[in-house]
């Protein structure tokens, strides 16, 4: 919405930047405050442009810039600043006719979405309808090939194989992100609720299919990068079923790097040899729950 009388303050939260349009008109009055008593953040940035035709001053800064801070919900990451007004006297020293004003500004980014590899099925149909938002993180699952520097080409397995699959997140200029498997499914049909359903990875992040006797699933350690994760999984058919292909449905989020991993967001794998859960970073303890059964 445009800054106006009505609404003084005009916010657009872009992929790296937020934009604040201040109309001078800032209490509705009709008096208008000055263009050197308005900044942006506690860094006190200044305004980039002035509109004198339609009396708004434009701010423009960076997500991570002019002060302002990062808070990590369930669902979003959220940067917050304030628009600062703090009136000086003018002509006469002694007085000022308006007040003090701070406006909290808020953009907010979705942190978790549900992605499904086209890799390993040759028609892809999403399970769950794409969400709309002006920006958001991208996310992928990618069927990789056995040495892990490109994409593989064909999504025909032989039992005995391993299936390499490298998920990612495209974290453009926010602020650094760790990338987390939460959850893999396999099904017969796109539906992951179908059934029979086979889960690979569960409990916020334990590969439980590296668990079984037969199997050497894990996932990479050390990661490439922190916003990219691996892990390989033995080639496997459902029981009692002649179709060959199969649908693997993944549910992947982000932290910031610069948090620890704990039981929420880890990457476990089972240890055959130790008989213990390793995590890819991060302290033993927070894949203890993969044996429990009790992750949050």
């Amino acid at each position: 919405q445009a800054a106006a009388p009505l609404h003084p303050v005009a916010v657009q939260c872009q992929e790296a930047q937020v934009v604040v349009t201040v109309h001078r008109d800032l209490f509705g009055t009709g008096r208008l405050v000055r263009a050197v008593d308005l900044t942006l953040g506690s860094a006190a940035c200044l305004p980039v442009a002035q509109n004198v035709a339609e009396s708004t001053v434009t701010f423009v800064a960076g997500l991570h810039e002019c002060g302002s801070t990062l808070q990590m919900t369930p669902d979003s990451l959220i940067y917050k600043t304030s628009l600062f007004y703090k009136p000086t006297p003018s002509g006469n020293l002694v007085i000022i006719r308006t007040n003090v004003a701070v406006v909290p500004i808020e953009c907010h980014y979705p942190r978790k979405s549900n992605v499904s590899s086209n890799a390993v099925r040759p028609t892809w149909a999403p399970f769950r309808s794409t969400l709309s938002a002006e920006e958001r993180l991208m996310f992928s699952l990618r069927l990789m090939n056995d040495d892990w520097s490109t994409e593989r080409l064909s999504n025909g397995f032989q039992l005995g194989e391993s299936l390499h699959l490298q998920a990612d997140v495209a974290s453009g200029d926010h602020v650094p992100l760790r990338l987390f498997v939460d959850d893999c499914v396999a099904t017969l049909s796109p539906d992951r609720n179908s059934s029979p359903r086979y889960a690979l990875i569960d409990l916020s992040g334990c590969l439980v299919d590296g668990r079984s006797d037969d199997t050497t699933s894990a996932f990479i350690s050390p990661r490439p990068r922190q916003e990219t994760l691996q892990f390989m999984v033995d080639v496997f058919k459902f029981a009692g079923d002649d179709r060959n292909l199969i649908y693997i449905t993944c549910h992947l989020k982000v932290s910031p790097a610069d948090q620890a991993p704990n039981p929420l967001n880890k990457a476990c794998s089972f240890n055959k040899a130790s008989s213990l859960w390793a995590p890819v970073e991060g302290t033993g303890d927070i894949c203890s729950c993969c044996e429990t059964g009790n992750c949050p």
